[in-house]
């Protein structure tokens, strides 16, 4: 790998000089193994460990077929699908393999005993497969993380609406927490030249996964004034809807867990914070029985900070623990945008406050190639700013994601690829330094 990333680091390599560099038989990824799945059978969720079962591993080097790219990772990041892969809830990522290798010979080689996983990545193209045009040898990008063959009539209006969508790194092999990674070639994006490789990388998918959730038709639609209640909004998804919501003239109501995290979020310029520790809100009475007295006490302060509105749009993730609330507070013909359930699939709520009301619940998961594109131009023109707090090496990939399983983590946390440390990668120092503050507002830890 020296010579990879000996020409990833001179100035000077020209795209015939990546073509000619030797491509390694074998790299190292992040996996799950699958003889392991069973490993924290009978364990509740919270008791899992992610360090146990994400190993870094020497991985055979697979070949770019039509219409993919062989990437030289340089930086990734986690994300809670990487934690999902590791704790093998709600269930082993080995099935969604097993099911895509069955499709035809070129998915068959992602059906195999261990998973190398990640979902983001920054770094630069050595190989491209027949029929990639628009990207060669010596391109440096980052990754959304949507694999799609377009076979189906309903992902022509829609990419996500096709049949055979996929998450690359969760539902596909040679992900990006990785060295190298394979790719679908219409994955790539320009890597934002006034990042380094670390922060270029945490994006991907959290900031495409805002965008089309509040921005795009398929979400919220998002207009100027707007009300929009943000659950988490100190962590990877949250912090993005943050930026996109004063970015798009919205008023953010930011719900955060600390104090510390609350000042993040008014570092980003929010004004409207609930701290929900510190005022002590329990959304249930137990397990089986929600709390609508706190419901309306939410709802309550929520109109105090607006003077008297209730939220136009809502993003929901936390899913079990906040949806009937999320549900409530919404305004009449108001919207609950939800993407994830970190806290639990099952949720319950009272029907009467969504049809009685005219509010809509939209289901958004991840987004399209057009809008990770729009999301990734938002931070290439420096009016989204990456929000990565933390950066661990490869090898303590599987201490990363039981940082954001514990929930100890705020924004993005990083993964060094190839990147023989953090810093590099920056092609417009002049652009960066007129960021440079609102870049490293979310730095918490050693980078």
């Amino acid at each position: 790998m020296k010579d990879i990333v000996d020409a990833i680091l001179a100035d000077s390599a020209e795209p015939a000089d990546f073509s000619a560099l030797p491509v390694p038989e074998s790299y190292r990824g992040v996996v799950v193994r699958k003889d392991e799945a069973g490993m924290f059978e009978g364990m509740a969720s919270a008791d899992k460990d992610p360090a146990r079962s994400l190993r870094v591993r020497d991985v055979p080097t697979p070949v770019p077929g039509p219409g993919e790219a062989l990437v030289a990772v340089m930086a990734s990041a986690i994300n809670y699908n990487t934690v999902w892969t590791a704790l093998f809830e709600p269930r082993s990522t080995f099935g969604f393999l097993e099911r895509y290798g069955r499709t035809g010979p070129a998915a068959a080689r992602h059906d195999l005993p261990y998973h190398v996983v990640g979902s983001d990545m920054s770094g630069v193209v050595l190989r491209t497969g027949p029929g990639v045009h628009r990207w060669r040898p010596g391109d440096r990008v980052v990754a959304h993380c949507l694999s799609v063959d377009l076979e189906s009539p309903d992902g022509h209006d829609d990419t996500m609406l096709d049949p055979g969508q996929r998450i690359w790194g969760y539902e596909t092999n040679y992900g990006g927490l990785a060295e190298l990674a394979l790719v679908r070639a219409n994955q790539l994006m320009p890597k934002p030249a006034h990042l380094t490789w670390e922060e270029a990388a945490c994006s991907g998918l959290v900031n495409s996964t805002a965008y089309r959730q509040l921005v795009s038709r398929n979400g919220a639609a998002m207009k100027q004034g707007d009300t929009v209640l943000i659950w988490g909004a100190a962590g990877g998804l949250g912090s993005y809807a943050t930026q996109l919501a004063l970015n798009g003239g919205a008023v953010p109501v930011c719900v955060v867990s600390s104090p510390a995290k609350a000042g993040l979020v008014r570092s980003l310029g929010a004004e409207l914070v609930i701290d929900r520790s510190a005022e002590g809100y329990r959304f249930w009475r137990d397990e089986h029985t929600p709390d609508p007295k706190e419901w309306k006490r939410f709802g309550s302060r929520i109109r105090e900070l607006t003077g008297g509105e209730d939220p136009d749009v809502v993003i929901e993730h936390p899913g079990r623990e906040t949806f009937a609330t999320s549900v409530y507070v919404a305004r009449r013909g108001g919207t609950v945008v939800t993407c994830a359930s970190t806290s639990g699939y099952q949720h319950q709520y009272d029907n009467r406050y969504l049809w009685m009301n005219l509010k809509r619940v939209v289901g958004s998961h991840f987004a399209n190639y057009r809008e990770a594109w729009e999301a990734n131009r938002l931070i290439a023109k420096g009016m989204v700013h990456p929000t990565l707090s933390e950066v661990f090496p490869l090898q303590e990939a599987g201490r990363a994601a039981r940082e954001v399983h514990r929930n100890r983590h705020s924004g993005k946390i990083g993964v060094l690829g190839l990147a023989p440390t953090t810093g590099l990668g920056v092609e417009d120092a002049a652009f960066r330094a007129r960021h440079l503050t609102a870049i490293n507002r979310f730095r918490t830890g050693p980078s």
